[in-house]
């Protein structure tokens, strides 16, 4: 695989492949090799009672959302660490931004974990205050049998 960068971990391979753009921000491709697989819904930044928090500032809001998608995959016994794609949707977005986008993930991503990302300029999401929704796929390691 020549200079390719190849981690393994749980199962998991996150590769940035030669011949391709090796991104320090995310893998190129993460493949599974077994385990259970956990998809989140789009989520936002919103308090428990479905309030939009942050409105009108894009770093505060991807906080929130980082922060109730680090809640999300508890439930499920997972972690960032587990995440292998992350899509992001952001509202009237510029190149620009990215760099926000990125210094808060960056609190919560595992760098040797980084997973395959899509972000994706919109022009509206489901509430006018809304400026940013993610959503997740992470993979649990597979459990040892007992037997």
């Amino acid at each position: 695989m020549g200079t390719s960068s190849l981690l393994f971990a749980q199962k998991k391979i996150h590769l940035n492949p030669d011949g391709v753009y090796k991104p320090p921000s995310y893998s190129q491709l993460v493949m599974v090799k077994q385990g259970t697989t956990i998809f989140t819904s789009g989520v936002v930044a919103q308090d428990t009672l479905g309030n939009i928090l942050g409105k009108g500032d894009l770093r505060v809001q991807t906080r929130i959302v980082f922060e109730n998608l680090q809640k999300i995959l508890a439930a499920a016994g997972a972690s960032f660490k587990d995440v292998v794609k992350l899509n992001y949707f952001v509202v009237n977005y510029s190149p620009d931004q990215v760099k926000t986008i990125r210094e808060v993930r960056s609190d919560f991503l595992v760098k040797d974990h980084l997973p395959a990302s899509t972000l994706a300029g919109v022009q509206a999401l489901f509430h006018p205050d809304v400026l940013i929704e993610i959503e997740a796929i992470a993979v649990l390691p597979a459990k040892k049998s007992r037997h």
